[in-house]
């Protein structure tokens, strides 16, 4: 455990209250902020426990406290939005070092690296692509005032604000070697599409939820009575905010499966052959959200290229030795092969 444990229970047990031992056990899941799996005896439900990854970390990133306020407001609000439940949150670091949150675990699976064979039918297939686009455009539908109000996002700007955002933690990674006059690698295609996403922005739509994240393996998949999968809950809302939805439908297509590709990142996506075709998707999110998607090939682009960014800052620390997530090793590959993708995808 990278913490004490005996201090957690101590805040556990005063937040938490109720009968029964506490037992707590890492998930070996996900790529991001660390999650635990917090039970007591005598409960028939679980919490689950979200907290920073160890190491120097770039400012705004891997905020879970402004990612419990985010999953308050959209669990609070009368707009269905499928998010868990959060319970409690801790913003003193002498209880594990760090801050963190609660929230209700939601039963189901996640589909990362192979599709589970009872999805392996273009019938159930098919009905797992509806239920992604129904519940993103349940997000993309649902108030954004709230999120305003309480400064988690703003009305304008969030396309032009992504670039500086993700220029800026690219050219900031130097900060997570634990040497700043260490200078990590740097990739000639980072900066060409860094240029053509600057100099073809979009005309931006009026501003929605924005997911930030939004990908097969953010979502907890359960199975209904009569066998169909649903979407549960959608998972990891750390970069949730404010701006233009199509950001989030192109980051799911980017990373959308389909028969011929090679699969963008081992690992994080499946290799399947039977989900249906991106513009399928694309039509759907058009009839359920009342907008247009449109200008899809800058908002995959922009998806690619903010998903090397992310991807080459954990490899940043696991060369450095603060990160223990051996899938980050692979991104010595992986990210340069991203960052290709996206310039081919926008010609640049």
């Amino acid at each position: 455990m990278e913490f004490d444990i005996s201090r957690l229970v101590s805040w556990l047990d005063e937040n938490l209250p109720g009968f029964g031992r506490i037992q707590v056990g890492r998930i070996n899941a996900g790529h991001s902020n660390l999650t635990y799996r917090v039970s007591r005896e005598g409960h028939d439900r679980a919490w689950i426990l979200r907290r920073p990854p160890q190491g120097e970390l770039l400012p705004t990133s891997h905020d879970v406290l402004r990612e419990y306020r985010v999953l308050r407001i959209l669990g609070e609000g009368a707009h269905r939005v499928r998010v868990p439940r959060v319970v409690a949150a801790c913003e003193d670091p002498g209880v594990i070092g760090v801050p963190f949150y609660l929230m209700e675990e939601v039963p189901g699976i996640v589909v990362r690296d192979r599709m589970p064979s009872w999805l392996g039918s273009p019938g159930q297939a098919d009905r797992l692509a509806g239920e992604v686009i129904d519940a993103l455009a349940e997000v993309h539908t649902a108030p954004c005032e709230a999120l305003i109000a309480a400064r988690l996002g703003r009305p304008h700007g969030y396309l032009g604000r992504q670039l500086d955002r993700w220029r800026a933690q690219w050219h900031g990674r130097s900060r997570l070697t634990g040497d700043p006059a260490a200078a990590p690698r740097d990739l000639a295609d980072f900066h060409v599409v860094a240029d053509w996403l600057a100099r073809n922005i979009p005309e931006e739509q009026p501003p929605a939820v924005v997911h930030g994240d939004y990908k097969l393996d953010n979502l907890v998949v359960s199975r209904d009575a009569d066998g169909a999968p649903r979407v549960a809950a959608v998972l990891d809302w750390e970069m949730a905010t404010t701006g233009d939805p199509r950001a989030d439908l192109g980051y799911l297509l980017a990373l959308w499966p389909q028969p011929g590709e090679p699969t963008p990142v081992p690992n994080l996506v499946p290799e399947c052959d039977v989900l249906p075709d991106r513009a399928v998707l694309a039509e759907r999110w058009q009839e359920a959200t009342g907008r247009r998607a449109d200008a899809l090939p800058w908002f995959i682009t922009l998806a690619l290229w903010k998903l090397a960014t992310v991807l080459e800052m954990s490899y940043t620390r696991w060369i450095s030795g603060t990160a223990d997530d051996g899938f980050f090793a692979e991104m010595e590959t992986t990210v340069p092969r991203l960052l290709a993708r996206a310039r081919a995808t926008c010609g640049a």
